[in-house]
């Protein structure tokens, strides 16, 4: 089976080991939300403060609500061989193997 993604985060390892966390989404998780392929939420212009406070509990909802990513932990090298950035579609094949015969 063939899974398409587009990389929407990429994150060091938050305890400094040499490792990257890639985080990727489905296109049709991103046109649904309205959301572009850098993680980016397009959010109005607010006239004044009283105005972003009363919406701001409707953006973290938003945020909280977004859908679920998939992330991949890649080595150092894995990384830099890969060569993805934020914004990149990739492909997964997921491959059941035969092990039990």
């Amino acid at each position: 089976m063939r899974k398409e993604y587009i990389v929407v985060r990429i994150d060091a390892a938050p305890d400094g080991s040499p490792y990257v966390f890639v985080s990727l989404a489905e296109p049709k998780d991103l046109k649904e939300k309205g959301q572009s392929p850098f993680g980016v939420q397009v959010v109005s212009n607010f006239t004044s403060f009283e105005d972003l406070m009363k919406n701001l509990n409707k953006m973290i909802a938003s945020q909280l609500m977004g859908g679920f990513t998939t992330t991949l932990k890649l080595s150092i090298r894995e990384y830099e061989e890969s060569g993805i950035k934020v914004g990149d579609k990739i492909y997964l094949d997921i491959i059941k193997p035969d092990i039990y015969k």
